[in-house]
């Protein structure tokens, strides 16, 4: 069966693209009392990573709340492509994110992810598909503009065999609003 977007992928989409659009009506409200809302940032990243006949592409929106100049922390949705030669898959989940600016032009920042992966490995005679869970914890430090970060984050649960990740390292962009 050859899918080029799984179904699960589309309810997913639908669903973060629905409760962002919903936290964005509450937020302009004029009515609120509460000053939650003018600390939450929304925003997210992108990745790519190419190798010798692959790459590597994932996107990723996410709402963080900022609890000072210092500290921010939030939740995320993960959307993840990858081709090497033969095989290809998608991958999305949940994430949860910290972030730290001990400068304003320093970032640090832990990630936690969990992604659904469906799998496919395309020979001559058959497709071989494979859905499977992959967590990662990602480590990362990034130059911070006023609202943009770029670096690269190293994934501490990497493993050669599992992970979808070409290796530990993978840049980033990230962006809040």
């Amino acid at each position: 069966m050859n899918k080029i977007v799984p179904s699960g992928l589309k309810m997913l989409l639908f669903g973060v693209f629905l409760f962002l659009g919903s936290l964005t009506c509450f937020a302009q409200n004029p009515a609120q009392k509460s000053d939650f809302w003018n600390k939450v940032r929304f925003g997210g990243g992108i990745g790519v990573g190419f190798s010798n006949g692959g790459f590597n592409g994932t996107i990723s929106p996410s709402a963080i709340y900022q609890f000072n100049d210092y500290v921010a922390a939030g939740i995320g949705a993960n959307v993840n492509f990858y081709k090497f030669n033969n095989q290809k898959f998608w991958a999305y989940g949940p994430s949860a994110i910290v972030l730290a600016n001990p400068i304003p032009q320093l970032q640090i920042s832990g990630e936690y992810e969990q992604l659904r992966v469906n799998s496919s490995f395309q020979t001559t005679t058959t497709t071989l598909e494979n859905d499977f869970w992959s967590p990662a914890l990602f480590l990362g430090l990034g130059y911070r503009t006023q609202f943009a970060t770029v670096g690269i984050r190293y994934n501490v649960l990497y493993d050669e065999d599992k992970s979808i990740y070409f290796n530990a390292w993978v840049p980033f962009v990230r962006v809040y609003f």
